[in-house]
């Protein structure tokens, strides 16, 4: 059986087939945002701002961009063959309509009451994440984190006290998944336990709204959010007729979608306990599956939903891949120095520097730039590589004690090509680092979550 996983990250979108029967991928098409899509002015992944802290999308350009990978999917593979479609979604984007989708038969048209969309770079709700942390000293015993930044709760508040006329004309808020979901389905779509856990609204212990953040959140927002959808129920939503244009037999079902983390937990093969993994991509992410539940006592870390079931820990550093390419800019050296050859000649070295380009999330950090404990002008092109790569693994470490220890981390996402992030990793975490074969780990979920609802059917 071919299945569909679809995975929608901040640079880029994602289509690949998978064979359920064989366990194997048979094809991967891409299309990333900034170069194939331009005139929705997001060169990497988002709206260009002044303000560092605003970090916002088109939502067009998901719509269009769903439609370029799929066109790309056709040209590639058979998809009259697909049984089954699957995917994720960038956690915390949020997606604003004016009414909840129903595409009918025709082509995808949402009617937007916000034309941009808050994604998870964004910092601009420090004044929100304040007022909900005091008012639920107890939001991550709830939700499972502490008011976040990021969180779509808190991009909620921000956007109905701004601007309460468009709040008002809102009738859906959708996460980036949940809303790909809908397109797909002609018809609204869930948001699963796992995207719904990152936005300090759903309640892990009754896996349900919390009614009373959401009233506090904003007016009405209770009536305003999709049903959760929990791990293995049937699913009842099918393929829309518009889909048939690339090849796709209408109906066949369309599982809910889930974020990019908890798909990946899936993909990795890590959604049971015993397994770490580190995802090297936009922003490094550390996620585990949890034997219980708990909370990160510092406030960093955090707990969603597994959808396979239970619980998954993640701390995720904003500072990753994004931060990487611009130390190795500043270095002017090309991949293979960067990847290996300076690790080559400073084995063993203990120097450590941390780029905060963006304002760091994991911990709370201002956009400073690079940070040595040496004079990072007169060092090495090898000591800024090196230093840099530890400083980042190291900090990962220490955010991620709190889960407890691991015998093995697989590692995934574009960075892990590199030999001297692996051995670091390994280095630090004391641990066994394999190295998936599979990069696109949260594509490959969604397909195996497709499968998996398609064989409950």
């Amino acid at each position: 059986m071919y299945t569909l996983g679809i995975d929608s990250s901040t640079q880029s979108i994602k289509a690949l087939v998978y064979d359920s029967d064989a366990g194997r991928v048979v094809t991967t098409v891409s299309v990333n945002f900034g170069k194939e899509l331009p005139e929705y002015n997001c060169p990497d992944g988002f709206l260009p701002n002044d303000n560092v802290l605003v970090r916002q999308a088109d939502p067009r350009l998901w719509v269009a961009g769903l439609e370029k990978v799929l066109e790309k999917l056709q040209a590639a593979f058979d998809t009259s063959k697909i049984a089954a479609i699957g995917g994720d979604g960038q956690q915390h984007g949020s997606v604003y309509l004016s009414e909840p989708y129903c595409g009918g038969e025709g082509a995808p048209a949402p009617k937007f009451s916000r034309l941009v969309s808050p994604i998870w770079m964004d910092s601009s709700t420090g004044a929100e994440v304040a007022a909900l942390n005091a008012k639920f000293p107890d939001m991550a015993a709830r939700t499972g984190s502490p008011a976040i930044e990021r969180f779509t709760g808190p991009q909620i508040m921000k956007f109905a006290k701004d601007d309460p006329a468009a709040w008002a004309d809102t009738a859906r808020v959708y996460l980036v998944s949940s809303f790909l979901c809908s397109l797909l389905a002609g018809e609204d779509a869930p948001i699963d336990i796992g995207d719904g856990a990152g936005m300090n609204l759903l309640n892990l212990k009754t896996m349900s709204w919390d009614s009373e953040i959401c009233a506090a959140v904003a007016p009405g927002l209770a009536e305003k959010l999709p049903r959760v959808a929990l791990p293995g129920e049937r699913t009842t939503l099918g393929l829309a007729p518009y889909f048939e244009k690339f090849g796709f037999k209408s109906g066949i079902p369309v599982v809910p979608f889930t974020g990019d983390n908890p798909a990946s937990l899936v993909g990795t093969g890590a959604d049971k306990p015993g397994v770490a993994v580190v995802s090297l991509g936009t922003s490094d992410v550390f996620f585990a599956a949890m034997d219980r539940f708990q909370v990160d006592p510092e406030g960093y870390g955090h707990v969603f939903g597994n959808p396979s079931g239970g619980c998954m820990s993640l701390a995720c550093v904003k500072n990753g891949s994004l931060a990487r390419e611009k130390v190795r800019a500043l270095v002017g050296c090309d991949y293979a120095f960067f990847d290996e050859g300076a690790f080559a000649e400073l084995p063993g070295a203990t120097l450590r520097a941390f780029p905060y380009f963006e304002e760091e999330i994991t911990p709370k950090h201002p956009a400073t730039g690079i940070e040595a404990a040496f004079d990072w002008e007169k060092a090495s092109a090898a000591e800024k590589v090196v230093s840099v790569i530890r400083g980042q693994v190291l900090n990962l470490f220490e955010r991620t004690r709190w889960i407890g220890a691991f015998d093995t981390i697989r590692v995934t996402g574009g960075a892990s090509r590199s030999k001297g992030i692996r051995e670091t990793i390994a280095e630090v975490f004391g641990a066994k680092v394999e190295t998936l074969d599979v990069p696109d780990s949260a594509a490959l979920g969604g397909a195996i979550l497709a499968a998996r609802g398609k064989c409950r059917m």
